[in-house]
């Protein structure tokens, strides 16, 4: 199994806003590193979503009893709890989600009574006043004896000092369960549960050489814990893929549009069922509110191409010249030397200029890539390439002149050979059309641009359609497209005609 090693972390912490502020003298709250967590294994998925498996040592008495379990995820599914003891059983469990921040306490105050300790900013001296909340819709509505206020955010200090906490807020979030045992004693207690707001995704950062037309890659995976909780030394594994978690319903598949053709490789890393698992190997504390950035693939001297890239729609002219697509093809496969499956993610391409600085030239997204997989990611459009099509001649022809240029079909389908004969007994046209294509190039290398036609099949009866000339010998790609590569000159232009029949 191929292990990642902990890179770069970088946190942000977390902010509350708020007018009040109040202490609560009869709750010990935790410190930031206190965490009542044991033995805690996670498992983290691309699609936002978390496996936690948390082992505790626990004192659990003979009978029926109330255990608390705090420092779960704020976003825990409850229904996914599993629970776990010798001897034993779960009667009831509660998930306490309720935080103590300055907003739930008010909420919770509403009715009560409370202190406001007002300070004067010219004279620093403390007043206080007892004051009944009334509501905290769109505000704080309070009644001072026989007077009601709306406390504002003015700039003057006001603090709120409340007398106790309510029973039903949480410093951290909780869960409880009532458990029934046929003997006391401590022993370990397992919890198991699916959690929301704990995820990663995987980003690449390629540097590219045109001397020697090859990349150098590192890839990350970056992990987003906005749980609410901290994990704490948690024994961490990644499982690139979407498990279908919509209760039944139909998975998220996505198409991965630069993937040129699927890899059939197998890379050297432990599967679970149709996914790939990247391990971190060594415990880590995923803090809430934090990015973290794990490395796991680090690769020189991959080979790579420039590729530049026009697609022309339906035997049509174009307005004006459009610019070619710049683009960058390498492969994953184990000879190529990258060797690896990747995990869908972000590919960020870098260039060193005439100084040897590193300089940022474009990124792409990329879905899941077996090994093995040819991608071809576009990274932006080239300033000095330029293709601009034109239809140069269309004519009618007759069906004699059409079943002469038999010979030239280039799709050949003998299951609708009944309904072709059904449209030759109407009055079917036949057309011949001559495209122009003309590549200029500004640079001073020549360069090869990767020209296709597309939207060349576009209902069943126009299947039958064939390529007459063209000035350079192309690829039939599909039955919709066909691609040429052209070569232009540097510093110069080129002219491509290509002559198609079609029927309609």
């Amino acid at each position: 199994m191929k292990s990642i090693k902990l890179g770069l972390v970088s946190s942000a912490a977390l902010g509350i806003s708020a007018l009040m502020a109040g202490s609560a003298a009869s709750q010990s709250l935790p410190g930031p590193d206190e965490t009542e967590q044991g033995d805690v294994a996670v498992t983290i998925y691309n699609n936002n979503l978390a496996l936690v498996q948390d082992v505790r040592q626990l004192d659990i008495q003979r009978g029926r009893s109330r255990v608390e379990f705090p420092d779960v995820s704020a976003t825990i599914q409850p229904q996914t709890l599993s629970f776990a003891a010798p001897n034993t059983t779960i009667i009831e469990q509660n998930f306490d989600f309720d935080l103590l921040t300055p907003g739930k306490m008010m909420e919770k105050a509403i009715g009560q009574t409370v202190t406001l300790l007002r300070t004067n900013p010219a004279t620093g001296r403390e007043t206080r006043e007892r004051a009944k909340v009334l509501s905290t819709a769109g505000g704080v509505v309070v009644q001072i004896g026989n007077r009601i206020e709306v406390l504002r955010d003015d700039g003057l200090p006001v603090r709120v000092i409340f007398d106790r906490v309510p029973p039903n807020l949480r410093a951290r979030p909780t869960l409880s369960v009532n458990l029934d045992s046929s003997r006391g004693g401590s022993r370990p207690v397992s919890i198991r549960y699916l959690t929301r707001g704990l995820g990663w995704s995987a980003d690449y950062v390629a540097l590219y050489n045109e001397a020697t037309d090859s990349i150098d890659m590192q890839g990350w995976v970056t992990l987003t814990n906005n749980t609410g909780t901290t994990f704490h030394r948690a024994k961490t594994l990644l499982v690139a893929g979407d498990p279908n978690n919509r209760g039944g319903g139909r998975g998220r598949g996505r198409g991965n549009s630069n993937l040129v053709s699927p890899g059939t490789e197998t890379p050297g890393r432990e599967r679970l069922g149709d996914f790939y698992l990247y391990p971190i190997n060594a415990r880590t504390t995923i803090a809430n509110a934090q990015t973290k950035q794990v490395s796991f693939l680090d690769v020189q001297s991959v080979p790579a191409r420039k590729v530049y890239e026009r697609t022309v729609g339906w035997l049509r002219n174009d307005r004006n010249p459009v610019n070619v697509s710049s683009a960058i093809s390498f492969s994953t496969s184990r000879d190529q030397g990258l060797g690896d499956a990747l995990p869908a993610g972000t590919v960020r391409f870098y260039q060193k200029d005439s100084q040897g600085t590193p300089q940022f030239i474009g990124e792409n997204g990329i879905g899941h890539t077996p090994m093995g997989s040819e991608l071809s990611l576009k990274t932006g459009d080239a300033f000095d390439i330029f293709v601009r099509a034109d239809v140069e001649k269309r004519e009618k022809i007759t069906r004699s002149q059409w079943e002469q240029s038999a010979r030239f079909k280039v799709i050949k389908d003998g299951q609708v050979t009944a309904r072709i004969e059904e449209e030759r007994r109407k009055n079917t046209d036949y057309f011949r059309t001559t495209m122009r294509y003309t590549l200029t190039n500004a640079k001073s290398e020549p360069i090869e641009v990767d020209l296709t036609q597309s939207g060349l099949s576009r209902y069943y009866w126009s299947h039958d359609y064939r390529v007459v000339s063209e000035d350079v010998t192309g690829e039939q790609i599909n039955i919709d497209r066909r691609k040429w590569v052209v070569p232009v000159p540097a510093n110069g232009k080129r002219v491509v005609r290509v002559t198609f029949e079609t029927r309609y």
